[in-house]
């Protein structure tokens, strides 16, 4: 690996980080997208609950912290660029600064766990975009395959799931695990609903979980496009047992 590659790229979605940042955010987001302006000043409010700041950031530098760490202890001691689709530090930028410091090939690792459009094809879309204007300085990019089955991904959500079920001290309760919905004609073109499907039988496997489902969330676009259903809100008053919901990660 030392040889084939001379450095990493994170690759993720991004998030504002204060109140000021969510609207500028949201436009990047649903630029060319057919979105009232109600709408994104709806989804705003979810934000403004959270002081405007998305959490996705902040994970994202502990994990390249964690990764560096790694490379330099474990090695190849490759370097770590980060861009992101929708906010700093945005993808050409990253691209842009990997061809000015002589990076001719990297591996990128997209946070998207899942298959999908928005979750792995939009990404590549996103680097061969970010690449063209560097022409031959622009790096080879390959990307890491999805990880929704790799026994770590899954062996931390086990770790979670028995946290949570020792707090509720309740050996089997009922999980409902939650991933960001997309539209059924997206759905349509690609495993993403199989794999969350695959990864949710795996860790109730491994819990030795009976009663499990998977539900979505996060929906939006016009009320007349259908999305992958059942909504977690819809769900949860379904059941009146002890349940807990556990998200599968985003799907983008």
């Amino acid at each position: 690996m030392a040889e084939s590659y001379d450095s990493i790229l994170v690759v993720s979605f991004g998030g504002p980080e204060g109140p000021e940042d969510v609207l500028p955010f949201l436009e990047n987001v649903l630029r060319g997208r057919d979105v009232p302006h109600e709408r994104m000043l709806a989804v705003a409010e979810h934000y403004d609950h959270f002081g405007g700041i998305s959490p996705l950031n902040a994970e994202n530098r502990a994990l390249i912290a964690a990764l560096v760490g790694r490379l330099q202890a474990d090695g190849p001691p490759l370097p770590v660029y980060w861009g992101n689709r929708n906010w700093d530090p945005i993808l050409p930028d990253t691209l842009w600064r990997m061809a000015n410091d002589g990076r001719r090939r990297a591996l990128a690792f997209v946070t998207s766990a899942y298959s999908s459009y928005s979750g792995c094809r939009q990404y590549r879309d996103d680097i061969a975009r970010a690449c063209e204007p560097l022409g031959d300085r622009a790096p080879q990019v390959d990307k890491l395959r999805v990880f929704f089955n790799h026994p770590e991904f899954i062996g931390t959500i086990v770790e979670r799931v028995d946290e949570a079920r020792t707090r509720l001290a309740s050996d089997a309760p009922f999980v409902f695990y939650t991933a960001h919905s997309i539209p059924l004609a997206m759905a349509e073109g690609c495993a993403y609903a199989e794999q969350l499907a695959e990864a949710a039988r795996l860790v109730s496997e491994a819990v030795g979980l009976l009663d499990y489902r998977v539900v979505y969330q996060s929906r939006s676009g016009p009320p007349s496009q259908p999305w992958l259903e059942p909504d977690v809100c819809e769900a949860l008053p379904t059941t009146s047992r002890s349940c807990m919901t556990w998200t599968l990660r985003r799907a983008r």
